[in-house]
Parts: C-alpha cells; structure tokens; sequence
C-alpha cells in the first residue's frame, strides 16, 4: 500500500524537450510552469486572459493535475510583453525566444519526475516496467465515452459527457467540444485495450512492439478475441459521422526503461526520482515499484 499526490508538490514533473529556440519567429516561446491545473485547463486559462483561441497555444504533451509541472509551450499571435505581465493564480511563463513553427507532439523527448511516495513497503530494484497506460489516461469515464462513439452510440457519449444537445443533434453536441480533446476519449479506449493485451505478455522476456488497436492494425488472435469480448470490430474505428475521430491504430513498446532512478529513504516513506521517454507513466513506475 502506498500513497502519492498527497499535494501537488509531491508529484513534480519537468518536461524534456527536443525544442531549440531561436532569436525570431513567428511564434513565441515560453515555459510553462503550472500547480494543480491541466495543461488543457492551464492553456484555456492563458488563452481566455489573451483573448486568444487556445489553438494559438501549442504544446507537446499532457501534464497531471495534481503536481507541480514545467512544459514549453508555443503562442501565436500576441505580444510579449503582455503574456510576461498576466497574473495568473498557480501559473507562471518565463520567455524562452521564438519559433518558426508551434509546438507539437513531436517536440516531446520525455519527462523528469521527483515523487514523494508514502508507504511502509520496500521498493523492488527494477529497470523496467510494463509499458501500461496509467489511471490518468482513463479518468473518471474517458474510456467509456470512446467506445460509445466508437460504437457510434452518440447520444450515450453525450449522456456520459453531460452535454444538452439541441434536439437530437448529438454529433454536434460533440462538436463544440475542441477536437484534440475528442480524440483523447478515443485514445482512452485504445489505451484501455492495449493495457489489457499488454497484461497477457506481462512475462515476456523480451521487449516487443504491442498493437494499438485501430482500423488499419494487422489481425491477429489476440486482436480478435479482445475484440469480440468488447463486441466491437476494427472498421468501427473508422468514423464517418466525425471523420477527424477515425484512427488507424499504432504500435507501443511492451516495457519502458527507468532511466537514471534514484531512491531516497525520507520520513514515512521514499523520494523517487527518475526519466521516462514519452508516453510512458511515472504512476505506472511507482505502482509496479511498490506492488
């Protein structure tokens, strides 16, 4: 038994990043430091302050809530100065130079974490961890939401999401939700899936690349036997109704490297302090650490 996050400083996140500024550019660059909000939640606070559309703000990846976090972030559009002066409770932004194109997923390397974890257990001297997608990427019903317009049943995601539609526009009740943010219900449930294909090669003596579930991924056993148990089949991936939706599927390490971990006995438990390449889950280190 351990605990975690007990406050957000518990729990510190410092992204690694392939980004070099440069001295001009088109968009500007700055560091975003932020406790106890979203990146999603963070970037629409900034936005709504710079009476920007949030798609002016870029950013490589999804930090947690409860933590103390550092990311780049890229914004278009807007003056410097007035981005250095906002005020914002819990939020911070320190200039770094320019880009000539805005931050993305790709500009991503990895993360840095320093965790404080409550326990009485000892921690396992482990290298590696299963791979598995972490609570965070499942929410209170993200994935639920995914397989209902996955499976096309549209006015239950709406239901579970708690939008009015107008009438029985449930496709464009969706709609006004921003679309980086749909996709994430669909990748819920692809992440819920290869968590559960993942599981079954847990003993595996190798690393190897797991299939994300998609309409394009090749078919195998496994693939289809998960997916008669979900009672869904690879073309319902494909989503004619909100075509942006569609996802082909991808590929995924079985395990992760724990690179450079460092322990530390500390009152009522330990620090934990370690990297992880993109995608990967600090959650998922402790856990398995701690099991």
């Amino acid at each position: 038994m351990y605990k975690i996050k007990q406050k957000p400083e518990d729990f510190i996140v410092n992204e690694i990043t392939n980004i070099r500024p440069l001295k001009q550019g088109n968009f500007l660059l700055f560091k975003l430091k932020k406790r106890d909000y979203t990146t999603n939640k963070a970037v629409e606070t900034i936005a709504n302050r710079l009476h920007l559309n949030p798609k002016f703000i870029g950013y490589a990846g999804n930090k947690d809530k409860k933590a103390v976090t550092t990311q780049i972030i890229s914004i278009k559009s807007s003056k410097k100065e007035k981005i250095e002066n906002l005020k914002l409770k819990d939020i911070s932004l320190e200039f770094k130079g320019c880009l000539d194109k805005p931050v993305s997923l790709g500009d991503l390397k990895g993360n840095e974490f320093t965790i404080r974890v409550i326990t009485n257990k000892k921690p396992k001297k482990i290298k590696k961890i299963l791979n598995l997608f972490g609570e965070q990427r499942f929410g209170t019903n993200n994935k639920e939401v995914g397989k209902a317009i996955i499976k096309k049943d549209f006015k239950k995601a709406v239901k579970l999401l708690k939008l009015s539609p107008k009438g029985n526009d449930f496709i464009g009740a969706l709609r006004t939700i921003p679309k980086k943010i749909l996709k994430l219900y669909i990748h819920s449930y692809q992440s819920h899936l290869w968590n559960k294909l993942a599981e079954e090669k847990r003993n595996s003596l190798e690393n190897k690349k797991i299939q994300i579930i998609g309409f394009a991924t090749k078919q195998t056993k496994e693939i289809n036997d998960i997916l008669k148990k979900e009672g869904i089949t690879q073309r319902d991936f494909i989503i004619r109704q909100i075509p942006e939706l569609s996802s082909e599927g991808a590929e995924r390490d079985l395990f992760a490297e724990i690179q450079d971990l460092d322990v530390k006995k500390v009152d009522k438990g330990y620090i934990l302090k370690f990297k992880l390449k993109k995608g990967s889950y600090a959650t998922e280190v402790v856990k398995q650490i701690f099991s």
